[in-house]
């Protein structure tokens, strides 16, 4: 059986165990956090991790892969301290996570020297650590793949191909990126069983979602709990049908949840509940309403169960 890398070193694969595919033990930008420290508590977003980790924990939880790349905020030390004081073993990635922007030190440089800064994170350790990524991740959103997004991809790509690693590629369906990304990847010569497109669960159109799958790729049903982007009741009548037509073995299920983000301001999250745009987001909620719903229509067994939240993020990790 291969190995991953976690943040607290190799694990044989098997070991992984049940897995949450795509959360973030903290999600931050990083140029702020480092020019203006105190406006940031290290120890309430260390509890507020804990909180969120311990939590899926409890619904039997093993592994938390985290794909928090470049303009997230990574950090493997906290991811770290979050690994060692919860014991849920915790999957880091390299990569970039940008819509569009780049600072000029990759904007002057080509994708091969890009790319060589992914495979050191693979092959050698992160920020300075010896704690190795374990995949890659890349961005497209509503400003599409632009010139900067596919430079990414393709630095991505080839980091890819070079090391074997996995990619995890945040999409937006509403303005239909994901098969653009994977022709780029197909292009650099990507074996698409090392591929997921992430957030394709924000659409309800499950044609363009079986286009994706037929490609060869893992499809992410990853944002439960971010209603602003689709009803929970949508997410889970479009994951039935998936399961239905027989795609259980390309599906992972997720909320991407962030157990700290500094994108809005405190309040906001009062204002976003208030206003339905978010409900019961956590890292739990795929435990406490999604699996019951889908076990009650009748889609979801144990057998699917384990292939969706097991086999699957071993499988796609070790491609």
């Amino acid at each position: 059986m291969p190995t991953v890398e976690t943040v607290q070193g190799p694990v044989d694969a098997q070991e992984l165990g049940l897995t949450l595919v795509h959360e973030h033990v903290r999600f931050r930008d990083e140029a702020v956090a480092a020019e203006w420290p105190g406006r940031y508590d290290e120890q309430l977003e260390l509890e507020a991790a804990l909180v969120a980790v311990n939590a899926a924990k409890e619904r039997g939880v093993q592994t938390i892969v985290d794909p928090t790349a470049m303009f997230g905020g990574r950090d493997v030390r906290f991811m770290k301290q979050v690994a060692d004081q919860s014991g849920v073993r915790i999957v880091a990635c390299t990569g970039i996570y940008s819509y569009d922007y780049l600072p000029h030190y990759f904007e002057n440089r080509d994708v091969d020297v890009m790319a060589d800064h992914f495979v050191e994170d693979i092959e050698r350790g992160v920020q300075g650590t010896d704690i190795k990524a374990a995949f890659l991740k890349c961005a497209a959103d509503a400003a599409g793949v632009t010139e900067h997004v596919e430079k990414i991809h393709r630095a991505v790509a080839r980091a890819s191909v070079q090391t074997g690693a996995s990619i995890m590629a945040h999409s937006m369906p509403a303005v239909a990126t994901g098969p653009r990304q994977v022709e780029i990847f197909r292009e650099e010569g990507v074996d698409m069983s090392r591929v997921q497109i992430a957030h394709c669960g924000d659409t309800d159109d499950v044609a363009y979602i079986e286009g994706l799958i037929d490609s060869g790729v893992y499809v992410g049903l990853d944002r439960y709990g971010l209603e602003m982007y689709l009803s929970i009741d949508k997410r889970n009548a479009t994951a039935a049908e998936l399961l239905r037509r027989g795609h259980a073995e390309r599906l992972m299920i997720s909320q991407d949840f962030c157990a700290t983000i500094d994108w809005f301001p405190p309040e906001a999250a009062e204002v976003f509940e208030g206003a339905g745009a978010i409900r019961n987001w956590s890292m739990t909620l795929v435990f406490d309403e999604v699996v019951p719903a889908l076990r009650e229509q009748g889609v979801m067994d144990d057998r699917t169960f384990a292939t969706i939240f097991t086999e699957n993020p071993r499988r796609w990790l070790t491609a």
